[in-house]
Order: C-alpha cells, then structure tokens, then sequence
C-alpha cells in the first residue's frame, strides 16, 4: 500500500495567492500566527480548497466542514508528537494541507499523487490509515493507552475526531463503551454536521440534535471534585462512583440524560464548531485534563460555499464544477449508458411493483447505490439503516424470516464489515438475501480502502452462497429476477461507473443458476478465455486484436463464481490445453482459484493462467491506470494470450 510522491505537477493548479496559507508549510507555522489570525487563515484553506476541488474533484462538502476544528487542533496540539485519528478521513483536506502536502495537494487522488484519505505511509502526521467509518474512538484509545504506558511519551495527547453519522456506527460504541475502562486522556470530537453522505438516520441523530449541558456546571463540578480530592473524602477509586452520581444530578437538573456522561466520559458542548478562536480557548482549555472526554461541536457541511451548504448531499464528491457559478461540469453526454447503480435501482423498483415482498436495504448509501429510487416509491419498504452495515445484513435476513425478499445493497468494500452476520444469520439458516455488492472491482481514485477486490475470495468459501456478477445490464436484470425466484442466498457484483449499452431495460427472464455462456468458440482453438463479469468487454477487444493477428481464441462468459458451470468447463477443458481466467479481483481465492481447483479435482492437467488483482495493495488512480497496472486491462489481457500463444503453438 505504499503511497508514491507525485516528483512533478500532474495538474497546473495555482498555490499562491492565498493570504496567511501561503506562509504555511507545517503545523509549526500555524502555531507561530497570533490567535485573531485564525479565522482569515480557515477562509484561506477555504478559497485553495474550492480552487483545487474545482478542476480536480474529491470530497467537498465534508472537509470544507472541517476547515475550523482542523486549524484549531494544530493551533493547541504539538502535533506529530501529540496524535490525531480521523474517521472517515473524507473531513481531512485541511490537515494534509496543513502539514506540508500544500503542494501536492493538486495532485491528491491521482496515479502517483497523494491519497485523498489520511495514511501514514505518506506523512508523520497521519497516525492512522482511514477509510471507513466508526473506527477512530478504538484506535485512539488504543495509541493513547500505549502512549501512557510508554517512557517518555507519558505526556503525549491523543485526539479522535469523528462526525455525527459515523458515531452511530457499532464500533464506535464498542470504542466509547471501553473509554472509561483504563485511564487515558484521549479527547474526542464530535463533529456534528447532521449529515453523513445522505441526510443521518436513527435516534442517536436525533438526540445530538438536542443535547446540550452547562459551562457553569462544568466548572462547579471540577471545583468540588478537586476539594474533595484535598480533603480526603475522595480517592481515585471512587472516582468513579462520583462521577455516576454527579452525572444523575446533571441530568436530573437539566431534564436530559447524557450518553457520554453515562458512559463516564465528560462531556463539552455542543459549540459553534466554525468558530475557531472559541474553539482554540476551549482545547487549552481541557487539553491537559487526565480523563476521557467528549468536545461536541457543530458545524455545517460545505461551510464557506454557498451551494454546497445549501445542499451538501450533492456535494459530497461533486466532480468538476465552476468554482464562481456552483455549476458542475459533466463530461458525460446524454445519451451515454446509465451507471450500473441506476440499472440497478430501476430494476429494484420494477420489481417492487410485482412483487410486494421485495424490499429494499442499505447502509447510509441510497443516493451511491440508487435504492433512493425504491425510498422515493415504496419508503415503507425500504429501510437505510445508516453506518451500520453489520445491523443491515442481520437486519435483512429477519425480514427474510418473515416471509420478504430484502434486496441489500452495500458497497463491496463496506460489505467486509458484515462478514460474520452473513456467514450467521444469513448463510447458516439459507436466508433468501440477495447482497447486491456495488463497487466491485478497482474503484479508481479513492484507493486502497475502497477498492472492492476480495469480495469474490470471501463469498464463495461460504457454504450456501451463490455467487454471480453480470457483463451487461441485461444479465444484472435477469439476475436479480433469479434471485427472487429462488431459495437462499444470493450475491449479485457489479463496479462502479456506467454500463455498456443504452437498450438496458430489455424483458427481465429467471434464467438458470450456475450456467455460462459461449461468446466466441471455434474448434480449432487451444485456448479457452473465461471471464466473470464487466471485464468480459476488456477481454473481447483482446480476442479481436488477437484474431487479427492469427491467434484464435475462444472466450465464454461464466456469469457464474458459485456454483460454476460444470457442464461448459467440462466441455472446455476437454477441449482446450490452456485456460485464462479473468477477474476484477484478487486471484488470491478468487474465480481463477475456483476454476483451478475444479480442473485439479476433475483430472485436467492444463495450463492455467489467472488474470486480475494481485496479492498486493493497490493504490490511487483512474480505474484504467490500475487495470493497466495489475495486467488486466485489454493491453495486458492480450500480452499474457499471445505469450500463451508463442509456448503452446
């Protein structure tokens, strides 16, 4: 996963220009500028964000948010020394151009750039790899106790900053339930901008929303500990009794119960959290105070920029726009194929409309996978669940046992989280979920936590799944009519991006579990090209090259990972010395794995070639930089043919 430095511009972005930032290479420079200077330099990080997002898109709304609570974090903590975990890392742009990466910067998420996530691969400055949510509280507080419990390093300060959605995620809990456990002085901040991507779901939005607490309070109770500890009437070990008993008193007085407080972690808040000055005071403030605790701040996403704040779903990951006017610039004409997601979201609608048991799930993601479409029609059949993508799976196969058919669509990468409440309560019981794993395949520019490459490998050890991932619109919409028409689980891969065809809303047909299909076959053919999903087109332009070159090569599409076609592969590897199988996926355990290991078993001897991700992390860059890298794009699938071709004549 090692991250390259771009060693020349890629982009021919400005980087001056931009007032007190221009001044600025490291946190040391931040914390040299005088208090009232912070808040021209948050609208400087403004402007240098707006300018290089514009032409070279990344996450918006979230670190435009973040602008103030970053600068203010460096302006109090001596960082590297002291430690900042983030969650997510979408809120980060801020605090990777504070520290030294100004520069690199127009080249973040590019092939040889920077990382649009925090990584410490690339700076000392990021303590932790990010990615994914709900994280950060557990990480935080594991650096923090090993810190304590290191020489020399007593002293150090250890911060987590994590929004409002991701804290409803389960790992969060388990992080702040096991705060209190040990002494540490780990701060977190609760960044509440009252959205995730789409807007936040469930109670705990609900109650951030209205908790509030008293700096007088906060003062009082610091003051009578503190004389009670002089007086002897409290010890350190009933620090914790008190502390419970002081916390009913609070919410006894204020009419609210208070969660973290609950939890025996103090609680500040919630404050205006682009107020930077503020904020700076209440960090010195608590910074060095030897207890868990808990800075709850307010802020609104796309702060600074008018259109994002006025609808910051949308300007999440905005791509290209024009950085006076708001407008985004699309490179995509009209009349181009719809995204795999929108095929997919049609369909899941169509078919809610012929069969009332069709419901529809996902994980905080109904705009990024579509199921918006089914929420606009059916909301009482549709649930989002937020950042909770092990409740999701569990959540969908209760609803199988009551007679549904949940349709849960979860981004490959994120569907790891689940992997046990599938493996439990959805394998184990032969549960009718059908997992529609959006994102499969190499994503592009989000990189190595996003990358939705092992999915294949863990899905098809698991007794009872079937597996399957669709070339076309066509094969995604007949797929998830088969799903529906048979028992047990069911996993549909498609990637990230637009599909092949316009004429994609063809007659849906229930077609036959673990049958492929012949594309190209000719007798005289000793190599056989097999391939499971989208990568089928990569593969026929290699097989047109090779072809008119004089190399004849057959190619079948498998559709199927599990159960395989037994019947073809029989039929093909009777018939065929030499096999190449192509995936956009890790080989490691992947389809090529379970071809092999059905040729070994069945008594084929043959020459078996594996084309896909290779067992090794894969970086940023466009998703046709990275296929040419692993040796799966058409360049690479014909190169490795033709070398076939040269051994075996």
């Amino acid at each position: 996963m090692k991250q390259e430095s771009a060693q020349s511009p890629l982009l021919a972005t400005k980087t001056s220009g931009y007032g007190l930032l221009d001044s600025i290479s490291s946190p040391a420079d931040v914390r040299a500028l005088r208090l009232d200077q912070l808040p021209e330099l948050c609208a400087d990080i403004r402007r240098y964000l707006i300018d290089n997002l514009s032409v070279n898109p990344g996450h918006f709304a979230s670190s435009m948010g973040a602008v103030d609570i970053i600068v203010a974090l460096h302006y109090v903590y001596d960082t590297p020394t002291d430690h900042l975990f983030w969650d997510v890392g979408h809120q980060a742009y801020a605090h990777k151009i504070l520290t030294g990466r100004k520069e690199a910067f127009a080249n973040q998420r590019k092939k040889g750039g920077i990382s649009g996530f925090p990584s410490p691969l690339e700076s000392e400055f990021d303590t932790f790899v990010t990615g994914h949510a709900s994280n950060s509280i557990s990480a935080a507080l594991g650096r923090a106790i090993a810190d304590r419990n290191t020489p020399g390093k007593e002293k150090c300060k250890t911060v987590a900053v994590i929004g409002d959605a991701s804290i409803s995620g389960g790992l969060a809990f388990e992080g702040l339930n096991n705060v209190a456990n040990n002494p540490n002085n780990l701060l977190i901040i609760l960044n509440d901008n009252e959205m995730s991507i789409d807007a936040n779901v469930g109670g705990l939005h609900v109650y951030l929303s209205e908790l509030s607490t008293s700096a007088g309070y906060n003062k009082w109770r610091s003051k009578l500990y503190k004389a009670f500890r002089r007086k002897g009437v409290v010890t350190e070990a009933g620090k914790g009794r008190i502390q419970r008993f002081a916390n009913s008193v609070k919410s006894l007085v204020s009419g609210k119960q208070n969660i973290f407080e609950g939890l025996n972690i103090r609680y500040f808040g919630p404050f205006d959290g682009h107020d930077v000055i503020k904020i700076v005071k209440i960090l010195n403030d608590i910074k060095d105070m030897e207890t868990p605790r808990l800075l709850h701040l307010h802020t609104i996403k796309g702060k600074g920029y008018a259109p994002a704040e006025e609808n910051p779903a949308k300007w999440h990951a905005p791509g290209l726009f024009d950085p006076e006017t708001g407008e985004k610039i699309c490179k995509d004409s009209s009349d181009s194929p719809l995204a795999w997601q929108e095929v997919f979201g049609r369909t899941l609608v169509e078919l809610a409309h012929r069969d009332d048991r069709v419901m529809g799930v996902t994980a905080a993601m109904p705009s990024g996978t579509s199921v918006s479409r089914m929420l606009s029609e059916f909301p009482e059949r549709t649930f989002d669940v937020g950042i909770s993508e092990g409740h999701a799976v569990t959540f969908s196969a209760g609803l199988a046992t009551g007679g549904k058919r949940p349709f849960t669509a979860i981004y490959s990468t994120f569907l790891q989280r689940a992997y046990d409440n599938i493996v439990n309560d959805v394998c184990i019981q032969g549960l009718p979920v059908t997992f529609c794993i959006d994102r499969a395949g190499i994503v592009g520019e989000d990189g190595v936590t996003h990358h939705g490459l092992l999915d294949i490998a863990y899905l098809r050890c698991i007794p009872n799944m079937k597996v399957a991932s669709p070339a076309d619109e066509e094969t995604l919409r007949n797929l998830m009519l088969t799903s529906l028409h048979s028992d047990g689980p069911m996993a549909i891969r498609y990637p990230r991006g637009k599909a092949t065809t316009k004429d994609w809303q063809t007659e849906m047909k229930v077609i036959e579990i673990g049958k492929g299909r012949v594309i190209n076959e000719q007798p005289d053919s000793d190599i056989a090209v097999l391939t499971v999903g989208p990568i089928l087109h990569e593969a026929k332009k290699a097989v047109d090259a090779l072809r008119s070159k004089g190399i004849k090569v057959n190619l079948y599409d498998m559709i199927w990972v599990k159960p395989l076609d037994t019947d073809l592969l029989n039929r093909i590897a009777s018939s065929h010395s030499n096999i190449v199988t192509i995936e956009d996926g890790v080989t490691t355990g992947g389809f090529g794995t379970a071809v092999t290991e059905w040729c070994r078993d069945n008594g084929f001897d043959l020459n078996i070639k594996s084309l896909g991700a290779p067992d090794s992390w894969i970086a940023h860059g466009t998703v046709a930089q990275l296929r040419h890298d692993c040796g799966y794009d058409s360049d690479g699938i014909e190169a490795a043919i033709a070398k076939l071709a040269v051994k075996n004549p």
